[in-house]
């Protein structure tokens, strides 16, 4: 396991790097001149190519990049233009309620959406089959925006029963006051994804129930939940787990809609201001810091493989 894990590290670095160079050439091809927008639109010509040299924009831009990534691997991923702070741990401060947001989002589509993939398998072509996929179809094509607002709108301001905007109360604190904020956009965030992992369980399921040791456990008088929920969803699982880790990777890194519906004080809220303000340092360490978890994401999911099917092995 530890060696499997060690080469797909490894495997990792290509992946990583070449997301860099992407992010890196994006940045210095856009419109803009970061030494411009620190000094302002009267700075002088003479101010601005100081500046320039100062933050070592006059050099070339293999050079740029070389010294970039040796500041990052320092820890130094630049100072944001926008916030006069050092870009990591403003990153690292918002990341962690983006993370809360999208990990109790895929938590709440993989139960609700395993659920009723696995009920429509066992009961298919019944009436309630039809419901929850036609259910389903509804989740994945409604607009994670259009759905949060309708959220506010009947939760927030009708009913008056959940907070619409923060992550806390003017005043507020703690895990009670949390939880009501983080509801809305909970819901919101995770129909795509439930809509997503329910198709896929549903798929998977039927495949599997059509199996010969499923019959021959149902012939030998095994009782349907046992048959269900052990022998069939257990093998039923590996696509479905894969589905879950790809959605949560699109949940951290799409939860910019949902953040700003919300005003929650995460990475994707960030990111629109820093591109309104074209603050490049606060974006590059922004985009990276997410495909960073993107990657980590599909090694956590490859590594749970061997969780829920023993016949995966990784000599």
């Amino acid at each position: 396991m530890v060696t499997y894990i060690g080469r797909r590290l490894v495997g990792l670095i290509p992946v990583w790097l070449g997301v860099t160079i992407l992010v890196f050439s994006i940045m210095h091809l856009s419109p803009g001149d970061p030494a411009t927008i620190i000094l302002g639109p009267k700075a002088t010509e003479a101010s601005i190519a100081q500046m320039r040299a100062q933050l070592g924009l006059d050099r070339p831009l293999v050079e740029q990049y070389a010294a970039w990534m040796l500041n990052m691997f320092q820890g130094d991923w630049g100072r944001s233009i926008q916030m006069k702070m050092e870009v990591l741990p403003l990153v690292a401060n918002r990341f962690s309620a983006t993370l809360l947001l999208a990990v109790s989002s895929i938590a709440l589509a993989a139960v609700v959406g395993v659920g009723a993939g696995v009920v429509s398998a066992v009961r298919k072509h019944s009436l309630l089959d039809r419901g929850l996929m036609l259910l389903v179809l509804i989740g994945f094509c409604l607009p994670v925006f259009w759905l949060g607002v309708i959220l506010q709108i009947v939760f927030g301001l009708k009913l008056g029963w959940l907070p619409i905007s923060g992550m806390y109360s003017t005043g507020g604190s703690g895990a009670a006051d949390l939880i009501k904020h983080l509801v809305l956009p909970t819901i919101a965030l995770s129909a795509g994804a439930g809509a997503v992992i329910a198709r896929m369980t549903r798929s998977s399921m039927l495949e599997v129930m059509g199996q010969d040791y499923i019959r021959t456990a149902a012939a030998k008088g095994l009782r349907e939940k046992r048959i269900v929920l052990i022998h069939a969803l257990k093998n039923a699982f590996i696509p479905v787990l894969t589905v879950i880790g790809m959605q949560l990777g699109y949940l951290l890194a799409g939860a910019v809609l949902v953040e700003m519906v919300f005003a929650w004080p995460g990475i994707g809220q960030l990111m629109v201001n820093g591109i309104l303000a074209r603050d490049f340092p606060l974006v590059q360490g922004i985009i990276l810091f997410v495909a960073t978890a993107y990657v980590l994401v599909n090694l956590i999911v490859d590594v749970l493989y061997a969780v829920f099917d023993p016949r995966i092995s990784y000599k």
